[in-house]
């Protein structure tokens, strides 16, 4: 089942689901928008090899907004930082952005429990687009999961993205290789 508006709020007020920062304006009958971070990652090489740490460059959103082009794959970032700890947050883009042909993420919307982390996002779009630094641009769902959990995310050895990190973070694929 999906968390309720109130019950998103038991769950913070709990400390079992954090947002930071947190407006309860962004809190939704069943979700939670979150907005577009300052920083874009976009590889550094047009052939990604998968057994590779492929490298990025990392750019600034200026206030102005910047253009995206459909020829490349952006790796952008939440502004907000998240923790879930006991249900599985799903990420998914938000009307208004879908309807101006960007999309967020290719593949990896749901969350596990035990993410603590900021919202890497896979942004590709189907024409040119201007976007903005806190824009809103996604929303937040919570599941309610059934059972214990007896790994949660942040406590895997073999988990990749668990360094707190304000930037995007590139595929750590290569990992799986080592």
């Amino acid at each position: 089942m999906i968390l309720t508006d109130k019950q998103i709020l038991d769950e913070i007020e709990r400390c079992t689901i954090i947002i930071e920062p947190f407006d309860r304006k962004y809190l939704g009958s069943n979700s939670y928008d979150v907005h577009l971070g300052k920083h874009l990652a976009i590889y550094k090489d047009d052939l990604l090899d998968c057994k590779t740490h492929n490298q990025v460059d990392y750019i600034d959103i200026p206030d102005e907004g910047m253009i995206l082009l459909p020829s490349r794959l952006y790796l952008g970032v939440t502004l907000e930082y998240t923790e879930t700890h006991k249900h599985v947050p799903f990420l998914e883009g938000k009307s208004s952005i879908g309807r101006l042909g960007i999309d967020i993420h290719a593949t990896a919307g749901k969350g596990d429990i035990g993410f603590s982390n900021y919202w890497t996002l896979e942004i590709s779009v189907k024409q040119p687009v201007r976007v903005y630094h806190g824009m809103p641009i996604g929303q937040l769902i919570y599941f309610e999961t059934s059972g214990d959990v007896l790994m949660p995310y942040n406590k895997k050895a073999s988990a990749k993205y668990t360094q707190r990190n304000e930037k995007p973070m590139e595929s750590m694929m290569w990992k799986n290789f080592k």
